[in-house]
C-alpha cells in the first residue's frame, strides 16, 4: 500500500512538472513571438510612416546611433539581473528593446533587396524552429557545446571590431557565416538552459520573469541570425 501511495505521488509530481514546463514554454515562446512581431512592426513603421523623421534625425544628429546601439545593451543587462524580481518592468523592457531593435533593423535593411530581407527572415525562422525544437528534445547535454560557442562569440565579436577599421567586405562574409553557426549553437544550447532552469528553480523564482529571461535570450539568437542571414544573402546578390 505504501508503495503504492509513493508510485502515485511520483506520477502525480512527474505530471505536475510537465503541465508546468509546457506552460512555461508556452509563455516563453509567446513573449519571445511577440518581441519578433513588435520589432517587424517598428521596422515597418520606420521605414513607412516615419522614415523621413527617423533618417532625417539621424542624419542631422550622428551621436544618436550610438544611444540606438548602446540602449539595447542596457536594457537586455537590466531584464537578466532584474526578471525575476520584477517581471512586469522586464516585460516593458523587453518590449522597449523590440521597438528600438526594430528602428535598428530598418536602418540596416534599407541597404537590402526585399529579396534579400524575406530570404533572411525565412532562413533564419527555419534554423530557429529547427534547432529550438532540437534542444527542447534532445537528451544529450548541450552545455559543452553552448560554453564553446559562447567562447566563439567573444572571438567573433574582438575580430569583428577589428575588422571596423579593416573594412574587409570578405571578412565580414565570412564572419556572417561563423555567426549563423555560432547562434544556431546557442539557439539550442538557451532552449536547453531555460528548461532546466524552469525544472531546477521554478518553484523558487518568479515564472513569469524567468519566461521573460527566456524570450530575451532567443530573441536575441533569432535577432543575429537575422541579422547574420541579411548579410550573407545581401553580400551574395551583389556579386
Amino acid at each position: 500500500m505504501n508503495n503504492f501511495n509513493e508510485d502515485y505521488s511520483q506520477t502525480r509530481r512527474e505530471v505536475g512538472n510537465e503541465a508546468g514546463l509546457t506552460r512555461f514554454m508556452s509563455r516563453m515562446y509567446g513573449n519571445m513571438t511577440l518581441a519578433v512581431l513588435v520589432s517587424a512592426l517598428s521596422s515597418f513603421l520606420t521605414l513607412s510612416v516615419f522614415r523621413t523623421q527617423v533618417f532625417g534625425y539621424i542624419s542631422q544628429h550622428p551621436g544618436t546611433m550610438w544611444i540606438v546601439l548602446l540602449l539595447p545593451i542596457a536594457l537586455s543587462m537590466g531584464i537578466s539581473f532584474r526578471a525575476t524580481r520584477n517581471p512586469v518592468a522586464s516585460f516593458i523592457m523587453l518590449m522597449v528593446l523590440s521597438v528600438i531593435y526594430g528602428v535598428v533593423f530598418s536602418l540596416i535593411c534599407a541597404a537590402y533587396t526585399s529579396t534579400s530581407i524575406t530570404a533572411a527572415f525565412v532562413s533564419s525562422a527555419a534554423v530557429f524552429l529547427t534547432m529550438t525544437i532540437y534542444g527542447n528534445v534532445t537528451k544529450r547535454d548541450l552545455s559543452k557545446i553552448g560554453a564553446h560557442a559562447i567562447a566563439a562569440l567573444v572571438a567573433l565579436i574582438i575580430a569583428s571590431v577589428i575588422n571596423m577599421f579593416l573594412q574587409s567586405a570578405i571578412i565580414t562574409y565570412i564572419f556572417s557565416y561563423i555567426a549563423v553557426i555560432i547562434f544556431t549553437v546557442l539557439t539550442a544550447w538557451d532552449t536547453q538552459k531555460m528548461k532546466q532552469i524552469y525544472l531546477q528553480y521554478g518553484n523558487q523564482v518568479s515564472v513569469s520573469g524567468l519566461a521573460v529571461l527566456g524570450a530575451l535570450q532567443l530573441y536575441l539568437d533569432f535577432v543575429n541570425l537575422f541579422i547574420s542571414f541579411l548579410q550573407i544573402f545581401g553580400m551574395s546578390s551583389r556579386d
